[in-house]
């Protein structure tokens, strides 16, 4: 009996020996109070989301009534493309629900480096903002893939774009772009990668320095397009990615005032440093918007808890991009209410104030 008893133990102990790290899901055992949300405190602007245009009237009905479930006023659909897809677009969404979509619109960098292309590209894109465009977002390609015709990686302040960023200032639209990704998806995939659990379960995510520029030179290209062309405003997508460094990224705003910053996708940082986030926040309150980034209705409700409650010690919804816990910020109302609806009803033209407390 003993043997058999020692034989079942010693499976366990083996078992526990060859769990990988990501079945690894301990339960906490801390008992402390709890206040989860599960609709924000008032109405808010998502700038930050990715939707495709032209759903189906019954799947748009759908949204509405998700958004709706979690006080999410207007929705920002930054995958709006540009000529017709994006006429279509507007015409779908902004047609059944007028007040609840904005729609950004994006470049096509088909034959970048043909002559002329900056002022046919600004040209469709004053066509785009004729068509109900209020904004254009820029996706990671630029800086990262994007090839111009003779084969170079096209830098983020490549000059042949001037003509783009000086129509947005004219026209008075803003600049949603993301540049790059996370600083440890250029480090090596060590021991000391404190993504390394996200890397081994998305490998394509990772920038080895054989296929990519440096996280470094990526951010300084972005960093001279900002103060090249101060007249335009720029929101620098995820924190500028400088969530775990909230005080650098608080100096690069007090040089650039035409940048602005959402936080989506990067929650995790700031649940984690939720005293000096607290004050950063407070701080640069006009400059920062509310973004989500990938949709899921639930997940939001992480964001108003860590956003509007002092509550400690709970899980994020991915444990790859968090596999630590996240605490409250308990931010002020007068905060929230910029973060959440404010600071985009100023700088993103055309956004109906209806249904937004003053």
């Amino acid at each position: 009996m003993r043997t058999i008893w020692l034989t079942g133990l010693l499976a366990v102990h083996l078992n526990a020996q060859v769990m990988s790290i990501e079945e690894y899901e301990p339960r906490s055992t801390l008992v402390v109070p709890e206040n989860p949300r599960t609709r924000a405190k008032y109405p808010f602007i998502d700038v930050h989301s990715h939707q495709n245009p032209l759903m189906p009237p019954e799947r748009l009905d759908q949204l509405v009534r998700d958004m709706d479930s979690i006080n999410l006023r207007v929705m920002v659909n930054l995958s709006g493309g540009s000529g017709e897809r994006l006429r279509n677009g507007i015409q779908n969404m902004k047609g059944r629900y007028p007040e609840r979509f904005v729609l950004f619109a994006n470049l096509d960098f088909r034959g970048f480096g043909e002559p002329h292309w900056g002022q046919r590209a600004a040209a469709q894109l004053e066509q785009d903002v004729r068509n109900g465009a209020q904004g254009l977002k820029i996706f990671k390609n630029l800086g990262l893939s994007v090839r111009d015709t003779s084969g170079q990686r096209v830098p983020v302040d490549d000059p042949r774009l001037d003509p783009v960023w000086e129509t947005c200032a004219r026209l008075g639209i803003p600049v949603l772009i993301h540049t790059g990704d996370p600083w440890p998806f250029f480090q090596p995939m060590d021991r000391f990668n404190e993504r390394w659990l996200e890397l081994k379960l998305h490998p394509g995510r990772a920038h080895p320095p054989d296929r990519a520029p440096t996280w470094e030179a990526l951010m300084a290209e972005q960093h001279r397009l900002f103060a090249k062309h101060p007249k335009t405003v720029f929101i620098n997508a995820h924190l500028g990615w400088l969530g775990g460094n909230l005080a650098e990224l608080g100096r690069l705003m007090d040089k650039l005032p035409n940048m602005y910053t959402e936080i989506g996708a990067v929650l995790a940082e700031l649940g984690r440093q939720p005293r000096f986030a607290r004050q950063w926040f407070i701080r640069y309150q006009d400059r920062v918007l509310f973004g989500k980034d990938a949709w899921n209705p639930v997940e939001y409700h992480t964001y108003f808890r860590v956003l509007e409650t002092a509550d400690e010690y709970f899980d994020y919804y991915r444990k790859y991009h968090a596999f630590w816990k996240l605490y409250g910020l308990d931010l002020p109302d007068d905060v929230l209410k910029k973060l959440y609806y404010k600071n985009a009803l100023r700088i993103i033209p055309g956004i109906s104030s209806k249904g937004f407390p003053e």
